[in-house]
């Protein structure tokens, strides 16, 4: 099933041409294709971060949805160009780890490398611009209907490259996890998923933060939405994305504790 849809996420920016450029591609090739902008925000060669939009996207979509994807610093060298069918729809991109957080969420795909110039949009692509001459062309091709096997020759699984995030540790009081993600308002999206919580209170410690008089970490007090604190403080809850996060209601949790992505966090059963 082909929903004619394709997702574009990049690290491009959009005060220079090249979405637009990438977009003429795809609507050259199949006028019909629906384009949705997840971000073109993404801090430049920001692979994690890029990964955890993607992953955290891709369900929100009606099934054969084309994810495009290209946060690509390795362009040019000698990483492969990939597209991926799974059962939900296809994705497209470099093969450096963008992909494979929703690769971990899939039980059964195939995946195939771009060697097929017929469906590139010239021969001879630029070494610094495959979002314009291989992805975005592959993306149109396979919304319009063209097979996975056409775009160039199978590879097995396995082989592709794996970001894998160190797993959050369960403990009898605590949990161990990293902050993964920090969002556009500085709240920090750790690892620890809501499901391994349980009915008992908590509080969130980040490792790096404020510390009180004895030294220790300071307790971030668990609430369920940003307001039920005042204005600047610092509170815990479960976000949107079945996450647990760190925030500051009306502030940046990232800029208060000088927080950044790999930090270590605890959450703390009371």
């Amino acid at each position: 099933m082909r929903s004619h849809q394709i997702t574009l996420l990049t690290d491009f920016g959009t005060q220079d041409g090249y979405v637009g450029v990438m977009k003429g591609v795809i609507a050259q090739i199949y006028p019909s294709a629906l384009m949705i902008d997840l971000t073109h925000q993404v801090k430049p060669q920001d692979i994690l971060a890029a990964r955890f939009i993607l992953l955290n996207s891709y369900r929100y979509f009606p099934p054969g949805t084309v994810h495009l994807a290209v946060v690509d610093p390795g362009v040019g060298t000698r990483r492969r160009s990939i597209a991926v069918a799974f059962s939900e729809g296809f994705l497209v991109g470099p093969d450096n780890g963008v992909l494979s957080g929703v690769l971990t969420q899939e039980t059964t795909w195939e995946a195939v490398e771009l060697t097929n110039p017929n469906y590139w949009r010239v021969p001879n692509p630029s070494h610094t611009f495959h979002g314009r001459d291989i992805f975005a062309p592959v993306a149109a091709h396979l919304a319009s209907g063209v097979s996975l096997n056409q775009l160039g020759q199978s590879i097995e699984p396995a082989s592709l490259v794996q970001l894998h995030l160190p797993p959050c540790e369960l403990g009898d009081a605590n949990i161990r996890g990293r902050i993964q993600y920090i969002d556009h308002f500085g709240n920090l999206i750790t690892n620890i998923p809501a499901d391994q919580i349980g009915t008992k209170a908590w509080s969130m410690q980040h490792q790096g933060g404020a510390r009180v008089d004895d030294g220790s970490p300071q307790n971030i007090a668990h609430y369920s939405t940003y307001d039920e604190v005042p204005k600047g403080e610092a509170l815990s809850l479960i976000g949107s994305h079945g996450r647990v996060e760190i925030a500051v209601n009306g502030g940046s949790a990232a800029a208060m504790l000088r927080a950044a992505v790999g930090d270590a966090v605890v959450l703390v059963r009371e």
